[in-house]
């Protein structure tokens, strides 16, 4: 496959997740953390997992989430592209795909009461969230 070399870029950059493996699903792979769907590897790029907590740190920086055509409608999912800067630094990369295996765990639950992993991001800040963990957002 011609992107085998990103997907074994990206596979490097996460070896810091537990049981991480790539699923080939419908032309490109599924990332999956101790058996937990957390993204989507497609046509050179990375999307993750985002809920309700996560998804403003995407759209603040102009990414967009994974579309895909079903039946001549365009389906959106809660997964966003990964911004190249954080797919560069990998330990930037490991927070933010903690935070989408948290994310398939409020999905799960069906709420926002499981426990999220936390992202320590420079310029940006810790908010709290209803477990007593935080997510971090861009500071103003």
């Amino acid at each position: 496959m011609k992107d085998d070399w990103f997907k074994d870029f990206v596979l490097d950059q996460l070896s810091g997740l537990p049981e991480l493996r790539a699923k080939a699903m419908f032309g490109g792979h599924g990332l999956y953390a101790n058996e937990k769907f957390f993204g989507i590897l497609m046509d050179g790029r990375l999307y993750f997992k985002t809920d309700e907590h996560t998804r403003p740190l995407y759209e603040q920086r102009g990414m967009v989430p994974f579309t895909y055509e079903k039946a001549r409608k365009t389906m959106t999912m809660r997964y966003f592209e990964v911004p190249a800067e954080i797919l560069e630094s990998k330990s930037q990369l490991l927070e933010w795909a903690r935070s989408a295996v948290g994310a398939t765990n409020s999905a799960n639950a069906g709420k926002c009461g499981g426990r999220k992993a936390e992202l320590n991001l420079p310029g940006y800040r810790k908010i709290p969230v209803r477990d007593g963990t935080g997510i971090s957002e861009p500071e103003n």
